[in-house]
């Protein structure tokens, strides 16, 4: 009896130490991965789904990477990122523009383009008539309340005849596009591939108005990816890893849209699956569309933007095409 309490005893220590040098090694290779942030501009919809994807299969650990996707802050995910806090964003050219413009400017710089072409425009109930610019005339709009945006409304409006001083601004942040349409705003700013497949999956007749459709300088990258230039001038090895495998990640959900909107919902399951799955359908051609491969920003694109908003005097810098790189992207 004492020999088989000795033999068990001895085995329970062997299984034991096994037990601890498994978690030794499993610490130890968590600790070597190089831990990365990136923020979310929003809360998560289907422009992330191939950050969770490249999260969920692995692609960031096999690059040695340990990544954390975040909900960013409500006053903005770049000044974040520029002071060192986070080492990624979602952002817009929109954003980044008037960010390096600025008399304080923010040190950041594109790295990706998550989406090929501006999804985003103008979304109205269809009952309302509102499928011009110029319709827009006596009608309230949910504004952010910037100059840039403000800007665009105008240039659309004036373009189609209309009178921007007839449009009432309300500033409001809407969470709920739909719940703000059966209230005294007529008109929100939306992704269609989030909102407008949103009418289309409840059954909603909606009229949109295709931002980029109504001047092709509105084709601007929205939404991509940012880094501060300090993060990107002393990790160059880490951010090209972090930025390849995301690569994989959005390369995977174009070739597998369904597979890839359930695993955005392990991660956010509040979100209505045939919404994420039509969405997600949708992007699957978007993602790269015409683009020599994903993430990749023309610069005669990037300048024309940034040209326009300097000669209508929205930024205060010739900003040309400064402010983002194909560099980080996967070779092909």
């Amino acid at each position: 009896m004492k020999l088989k309490k000795w033999m068990a005893l001895a085995l329970s220590l062997i299984l034991l130490l096994g037990l601890c040098a498994c978690g030794d090694d499993n610490n130890s290779e968590q600790a070597s991965l190089e831990k990365i942030t990136v923020l979310l501009d929003w809360t998560p919809n289907t422009n992330h789904t191939g950050l969770y994807v490249a999260l969920d299969k692995g692609y960031y650990k096999d690059a040695g990477l340990d990544v954390e996707i975040q909900q960013g802050p409500d006053s903005g995910v770049l000044p974040v990122v520029a002071s060192g806090k986070a080492q990624f964003c979602v952002s817009f050219q929109e954003e980044i523009g008037p960010a390096l413009a600025a008399e304080d400017s923010l040190d950041v710089t594109a790295v990706a383009a998550i989406i090929a072409h501006n999804q985003s425009g103008l979304i109205s109930l269809k009952e309302k008539g509102i499928d011009t610019p110029k319709k827009m005339e006596g009608k309230t709009y949910a504004t952010w309340d910037t100059p840039l945006e403000k800007a665009i409304i105008k240039d659309m409006m004036e373009a189609d005849g209309g009178d921007y001083s007839k449009l009432n601004m309300i500033p409001s942040t809407v969470t709920d596009v739909f719940s703000a349409l059966q209230t005294n705003i007529d008109l929100v700013w939306v992704y269609y591939n989030w909102d407008g497949i949103a009418a289309e999956v409840q059954g909603i007749d909606v009229n949109y108005i295709d931002v980029r459709k109504t001047n092709p300088i509105f084709d601007q990258y929205t939404p991509l990816l940012a880094a501060s230039n300090t993060f990107l001038e002393e990790n160059p090895a880490i951010a090209k890893a972090f930025v390849e495998a995301t690569a994989k990640g959005y390369e995977h959900a174009m070739e597998y849209p369904e597979e890839s909107a359930d695993i955005l919902l392990k991660y956010a399951p509040e979100i209505d699956r045939k919404l994420a799955v039509k969405s997600q359908e949708y992007l699957a051609g978007e993602y790269q569309s015409d683009s020599p491969q994903w993430g990749y920003m023309d610069e005669a694109r990037w300048t024309r933007f940034f040209d326009w908003a300097y000669q209508n005097g929205i930024i205060e810098k010739d900003l040309q095409n400064a402010g983002f790189t194909n560099d980080y992207l996967p070779e092909r």
